[in-house]
């Protein structure tokens, strides 16, 4: 484990290899799982505020489950905040391209000038979760290894691509440049050490 800013870090996210490939994976995580994208509390008035905005960009099915369950639901033990689901599983805020990727509703409004908000954190930080439970001081940044991601995981070998790196741009979003420079460090000296 890594100690950035009283953040610890998986190995792997320095050191697993990882490059989305949604022609392969056709977005499989927005369909696939017990449950809706994880939320951060910020999130949900910003789902509420935006969702006019991104209302247009995604499906019926979704939409009524969102007029029916509200912006977001809760789930698990824990009663975690997340996206509704849709009958089959999917994120209600999950939608297709003409190629038949799956695309997040709220990417496509950003995409389209209509809102300020990308998407949720745990979306764009993905493969890494995020987990802080209220015993614990440190703030946990776990690879989550799945099946589906293998398409992904066989490119980031090819790119040569570590998860951290392919993460750049979310990692700053939660975390800021500093601590990624801190976390980029780290991984050069942690892969040094070991050759």
């Amino acid at each position: 484990m890594l100690m950035v800013q009283n953040i610890l870090i998986s190995d792997e996210v320095v050191e697993q290899q990882f490059a989305c490939n949604l022609h392969a994976c056709k977005g499989a995580c927005c369909w696939e799982g017990d449950y809706g994208a994880p939320l951060e509390k910020e999130e949900l008035d910003i789902l509420e505020e935006i969702y006019s905005a991104v209302e247009p960009y995604l499906t019926e099915e979704g939409k009524i489950v969102i007029e029916t369950q509200g912006k977001y639901t809760r789930f698990g033990k824990k009663r975690d905040f997340g996206t509704p689901l849709v009958a089959s599983g999917a994120c209600a805020y999950m939608t297709f391209d003409e190629l038949n990727i799956a695309r997040c509703g709220i990417e496509q409004a950003w995409r389209a000038g209509k809102t300020t908000f990308k998407k949720p954190i745990s979306c764009h930080l993905y493969p890494i979760r995020a987990t802080k439970h209220p015993a614990q001081i440190f703030e946990v940044l776990n690879y989550d290894r799945w099946d589906i991601c293998s398409a992904a995981c066989e490119l980031g070998e090819k790119q040569q691509m570590p998860v951290y790196q392919f993460l750049k741009e979310p990692i700053i979003r939660k975390y800021g440049k500093d601590f990624y420079h801190e976390l980029e460090a780290a991984a050069t000296y942690l892969a040094q050490k070991k050759k």
